[in-house]
C-alpha cells in the first residue's frame, strides 16, 4: 500500500508541475494566433473578432493545455515513482528471510 501511495504522490506532483508549465507555455502560443485589433485615430478600438467567442476559445484552450500538461507530467513522474518504490523494496530485506550473517 505504501508503494502505491508513493507512486500516486509522484504522479500528483508531476500533474501539478505539468499544469503550471502549461500555464506559462499556452498563452504565448495563443497570442501569435489571435490579433486583438487596431486603435483607430478616433481612439475607438475596432475588434477583428467576436469578443465573447474569443474569450470562450481562449479559456477553453488554456484549460485544455493545462489538462494535457497535467497528464504528461503525471505520466512522466509515474516512472520515477515506480523506480523509488523498487529501490526502497530492494533496500529493505523481506521479513522472515534469514540474514547473510546469522548470529552464532
Amino acid at each position: 500500500m505504501a508503494g502505491a501511495k508513493t507512486v500516486l504522490v509522484f504522479m500528483l506532483v508531476g500533474a501539478v508541475i505539468g499544469a503550471v508549465a502549461a500555464s506559462f507555455v499556452v498563452p504565448p502560443v495563443l497570442s501569435w494566433y489571435n490579433a486583438t485589433g487596431t486603435i483607430a485615430p478616433s481612439g475607438h478600438v475596432e475588434t477583428l473578432c467576436d469578443l465573447p467567442e474569443m474569450i470562450r476559445y481562449t479559456a477553453r484552450s488554456l484549460f485544455r493545455g493545462q489538462l494535457i500538461g497535467a497528464g504528461i507530467g503525471a505520466v512522466l513522474f509515474f516512472f520515477p515513482g515506480i523506480a523509488t518504490v523498487r529501490r526502497r523494496a530492494a533496500a529493505v530485506p523481506a521479513v522472515g528471510q534469514p540474514s547473510s550473517n546469522p548470529a552464532v
